[in-house]
C-alpha cells in the first residue's frame, strides 16, 4: 500500500473535539487501548493512534479510488447527514445520509430494482409525461418518485456493489456494517468509545456526535480519494 502525507495535524483534531469519547458508563471495554485518560466522566481518546488509523485509511482510499474503485458513504443521523452528502458529492461518491434500508447490499438485486424504478420515474418527469397524467396518478408517481429520491438519491448512479464503505457511527449504522462483513467489502468505520473496534477493516477513533469531528475526518478521507482519482485519471 501506498504511503503518503495527510497533514493530519493533532492541534486540528483537538479544534474538531475529535478526542471527546463517550460517558465513561457507556463504553466499551475493547476501545481500552484506543482511551488514554478520562475527564469529568468523559473518556478521552488518543489522538495518536487516531491520527495513525485516520493515516491508513487515507493511504487505503487514495490507493483504491487511483485504481478507480467505487466507494459508499454511509451516515444516516441528522449531525452526520450533510457532511456525508457534501463529502460523497466532492469526492464522486455514492452515499447514504437518510436511512439505511435493509438488504441495501445484500438483496442487491430488489435495490436494483428500485433504482431502475426511481430513473423511469425520474425521465418521465423530465419529459414532461407526469404533468400530462390525471392529477390522482401523478400525485402517485409523485409521492413514489419523492420517497426513492429521499433515500436512493444518493445511489442513483450506482450500478453493482461498491469496492470500499465508510461508515459514520457503528452503533447508528450497524445494519450496513453487518451487510458488508457478510459480502465481504472492506469498511472504514468511525468508533467512538462506546464501540467495537474490531468489526471494521479500518476503525478511526473519533467523536462521531461532534459535527467538526465527523466533518474533520470525512475531509482528509475524501482529499486522499480525490488525490486517488487524479492519479487514475493521469495514468489509465
Amino acid at each position: 500500500m501506498t504511503r503518503r502525507y495527510w497533514n493530519i495535524n493533532l492541534e486540528e483534531m483537538m479544534e474538531a473535539g475529535v478526542h471527546f469519547g463517550h460517558g465513561a458508563r457507556k463504553w466499551n471495554p475493547r476501545m481500552s487501548p484506543y482511551i488514554s485518560a478520562k475527564c469529568k466522566g468523559i473518556h478521552i481518546l488518543n489522538l495518536t493512534r487516531t491520527a495513525r488509523f485516520l493515516s491508513e485509511a487515507c493511504d487505503l482510499v487514495f490507493d483504491a479510488s487511483s485504481r478507480g474503485k467505487q466507494f459508499l458513504i454511509v451516515g444516516t443521523k441528522n449531525k452526520a447527514a450533510d457532511s456525508v452528502a457534501r463529502a460523497a458529492i466532492r469526492a464522486r461518491c455514492h452515499y447514504v445520509n437518510k436511512k439505511w434500508l435493509g438488504g441495501m447490499l445484500t438483496n442487491w438485486s430488489t435495490t436494483e430494482t428500485r433504482l431502475q424504478k426511481f430513473r423511469d420515474l425520474r425521465m418521465e418527469q423530465k419529459a414532461g409525461r407526469l404533468a400530462r397524467l390525471p392529477k390522482r396518478d401523478a400525485a402517485v408517481l409523485k409521492r413514489q418518485l419523492s420517497h426513492l429520491q429521499t433515500y436512493l438519491g444518493g445511489i442513483k448512479y450506482m450500478t453493482g456493489l461498491p469496492d470500499i464503505v465508510i461508515i459514520v457511527d457503528q452503533q447508528e449504522e450497524y445494519t450496513a456494517l453487518r451487510e458488508c462483513i457478510t459480502l465481504g467489502i472492506p469498511t472504514i468505520c468511525l468508533i467512538d468509545t462506546n464501540c467495537d473496534p474490531d468489526l471494521a477493516d479500518i476503525s478511526i477513533p473519533a467523536n462521531d456526535d461532534a459535527i467538526a469531528s465527523i466533518r474533520l475526518i470525512l475531509t482528509k478521507l475524501v482529499f486522499a480519494i480525490c488525490e486517488g482519482r487524479s492519479s487514475y485519471i493521469r495514468n489509465p
